[in-house]
C-alpha cells in the first residue's frame, strides 16, 4: 500500500526542483501542472518506490503554508526515504549538486544513510533502514 503521508513542499524555481529531485534523487514524474503559459508549477506530485511529495510554486504574497525554514530560524524540515543502495544513490545525489552534508555512515539503530540538501536548502536523508519493514517483522 503506498504512504498515507505525503510531504507537501514549495520551492522558488519548482521547475529546477523538479528537474533536480528526478535527477539527483530518483524521482518520477507522477503528474505536472502548470498555469497557461508554463511559469509556475500550480501542482506536481513525484512518487520514489511507494512513497510521494507534492510540490509547487512559491507565489508572491502567499501565506507561509509549505514553505521551507531557512538555517537559523530554530526549526527545519527533513524527508527521509528509504533506498537499496546508500552509497550508489549519494554519489548520483552529489554529482547533480546536492550538498552533502552527512557522508553516507552505518547507523547505531541499523542500516546506513547519509544526509543533503537540495538545491534551495530542503533537508534529505536516504538510507537503506526501513521502519516497515521491521514493523511487519
Amino acid at each position: 500500500m503506498p504512504s498515507t503521508v505525503i510531504p507537501a513542499l514549495r520551492y522558488r524555481d519548482a521547475h529546477k526542483a523538479i528537474d533536480f529531485l528526478v535527477e539527483a534523487f530518483g524521482f518520477a514524474r507522477h503528474a505536472v501542472y502548470e498555469s497557461e503559459g508554463g511559469a509556475v508549477v500550480e501542482h506536481a506530485q513525484l512518487t520514489h518506490g511507494a512513497g510521494m511529495i507534492m510540490l509547487g510554486s512559491e507565489r508572491p504574497g502567499e501565506d507561509d503554508y509549505g514553505r521551507h525554514v531557512t538555517a537559523g530560524s530554530g526549526s527545519s524540515i527533513g524527508i527521509y526515504v528509504v533506498v537499496d543502495d546508500v552509497a550508489a544513490h549519494a554519489q548520483r545525489a552529489r554529482a547533480a549538486g546536492a550538498e552533502i552534508v552527512m557522508d553516507p555512515e552505518e547507523q547505531d539503530y541499523g542500516g546506513s544513510n547519509y544526509t543533503c540538501k537540495d538545491l534551495e536548502g530542503i533537508v534529505w536523508s536516504f538510507g537503506n533502514y526501513d521502519p516497515w519493514a521491521e514493523a511487519s517483522g
